[in-house]
């Protein structure tokens, strides 16, 4: 994988507001600032995408994007929040390094996120549902 901005954060070459690390992750203040207390969660690891991470470092991932979200709960007070994890460009991801936003949401806030449901039959679900079964 390459250089990405995040991995040059986490390597300290790049200055952030780091809000918390670990092993596995490290989570900082997204630059953008959406709303006050927009949060960056990215895999210490260089990945690009989480079905690059293994079991462990996704569950890793995870498990600091919660206790981000609860000191962001606790920090803020936001009426809600959003936890985003975007895989590739088409998917939304705009830098190629694993992470997650946690986003503190507030009505009006004017974050949109909107996608045309198309529902189809139950048949046609089940029939998509055995393509991907989990094994």
């Amino acid at each position: 994988m390459t250089e990405t901005v995040f991995s040059r954060i986490i390597a300290g070459e790049i200055p952030c507001a780091k809000v918390y690390e670990d092993e596995h992750s490290f989570a900082f203040m997204d630059a953008g600032q959406v709303n006050p207390g927009h949060v960056l969660v990215a895999s210490r690891r260089p990945a690009e995408t989480i079905l690059d991470l293994t079991e462990d470092e996704a569950a890793a991932l995870f498990r600091t994007a919660h206790k981000v979200a609860r000191a962001v709960q606790a920090a803020f007070e936001p009426a809600g929040l959003t936890i985003l994890q975007a895989n590739r460009p088409a998917g939304w991801q705009t830098v190629p390094h694993v992470h997650l936003h946690v986003l503190p949401r507030h009505e009006g806030d004017g974050v949109g996120l909107e996608w045309p449901r198309k529902g189809p039959p139950l048949d046609t679900l089940k029939e998509l549902a055995a393509r991907i079964r989990v094994k």
